[in-house]
């Protein structure tokens, strides 16, 4: 990892805490996307008008559809620290398994389901998706993908502007530590994740350029919509983006992980990314800018290997085990961590590391069985453990 460096024109200003001047800082909100299941065929289920329709005095606004039928999103309220998007978490999960069960269906978290076809699902009616079907042709059909979205709390958009900048350099080490989608229309695709190689053939996608102010952003996508690309910034799809509509920085880099603790480490090891940057520009420091063609050297690696390949430390110009990085990562936000209480959620990175990700441990369930069937119930299995049921 490469050092942080100071810039000229102002003292460095100490924290002696977690910076909560704004109770929205530092917040958590964590959307996930679930594949519908049939539990005897192990196929995705284009069912979700129907758990909708149920869902909608339980969850409210907490569900929504997505373009594909078989996909549905649950995203928590804001939280404000781990133990709170962790209850959330995991009470969505048992909420929607619930439904689904009602269906005779259930759910699974993974970044693509192992062997069913986009072309057997049915496409989500409503003018967006009509517009976006309309616009991408076969891209959009295709891009049956899951994914995880982490939006934390900057209501200051241009430090969050600068936040995402340097945010930018870590997206592969977060990205790694999720692949959970090796698997695609019944082939083992030699990627721990091959949800990002679908959702790249979408504009706007992938690590995006750094900005060097709120203005220049704003002036990009207001040329956009100037030349009719995009009618409004949620069609950037950035693996980070500065949400049009809330005051957060949204990492979209990751697939679904299987188990809630890996979401909720993933989550808070965001926020305690987040918070350490953000002091760093308080303190008149940042971190060193790479341009998006080498930061996608190690997105493609992440996509790849997962953990068990190399990434590219750019500072000392050589390839250092994605292991060792990441450590080197929890040990950058080692402060931050115990400032907001996170240690014992963040740690199960370890377990992570130790265990594999789940692109790791369904390639493990298909060389021990030869089956795609057993992989799907593996996947729900871990999707469902320790929630109530």
């Amino acid at each position: 990892m490469s050092a942080a460096s100071k810039s000229p024109g102002k003292s460095p200003h100490p924290h002696a805490g977690p910076e909560k001047k704004n109770d929205r800082l530092f917040t958590l909100g964590i959307e996930e996307e679930f594949q519908i299941i049939d539990p005897v065929t192990r196929e995705l289920r284009s069912h979700i008008e129907q758990i909708m329709e149920d869902g909608r005095m339980i969850l409210r606004e907490r569900v929504k559809p997505e373009m594909h039928q078989s996909v549905v999103e649950a995203g928590t309220d804001i939280c404000h620290d781990v133990s709170e998007a962790r209850a959330a978490v995991a009470g969505l999960r048992s909420d929607l398994w619930k439904l689904a069960q009602m269906h005779g269906l259930t759910i699974a978290a993974s970044g693509t389901h192992p062997f069913s076809h986009w072309t057997d699902q049915k496409i989500t009616e409503g003018e967006r998706y009509r517009v976006i079907v309309e616009d991408m042709q076969q891209v959009a059909r295709a891009n049956l993908i899951f994914g995880l979205h982490v939006h934390v709390g900057i209501p200051d958009r241009e430090t969050a502007i600068q936040v995402m900048n340097m945010a930018r350099y870590f997206l592969p080490h977060l990205f790694a530590l999720s692949t959970n989608s090796p698997f695609w229309n019944g082939r083992n695709t030699g990627f721990k994740s091959y949800r990002v190689k679908v959702f790249e053939r979408f504009p706007r996608t992938g690590i995006p350029d750094s900005f060097e102010s709120l203005t220049e952003y704003n002036e990009y996508l207001a040329l956009l919509v100037k030349t009719r690309c995009i009618d409004n910034a949620k069609k950037i799809w950035w693996d980070i983006r500065l949400h049009p509509f809330f005051d957060t920085l949204e990492f979209r880099v990751c697939d679904i992980p299987m188990r809630v603790e890996e979401t909720i480490a993933l989550a808070g090891l965001m926020q305690a990314l987040v918070s350490r940057l953000h002091k760093l520009l308080k303190q008149n420091m940042s971190w060193r800018s790479y341009r998006r063609r080498l930061l996608d050297e190690n997105r493609w690696r992440a996509s790849r290997y997962g953990i068990s390949g190399k990434l590219i430390d750019f500072g000392k110009q050589e390839e250092v085990d994605t292991h060792a990085l990441i450590l080197e990562l929890l040990e950058f936000v080692d402060r931050e961590i115990d400032e907001f209480g996170s240690r014992k959620e963040v740690g199960y990175v370890h377990e992570i590391l130790k265990h594999g990700t789940g692109a790791d441990r369904q390639l493990a369930v298909w060389e021990r069985t030869g089956d795609l069937k057993s992989v799907v119930d593996y996947i729900i299995s871990e999707t469902t453990a320790g929630l109530k049921k």
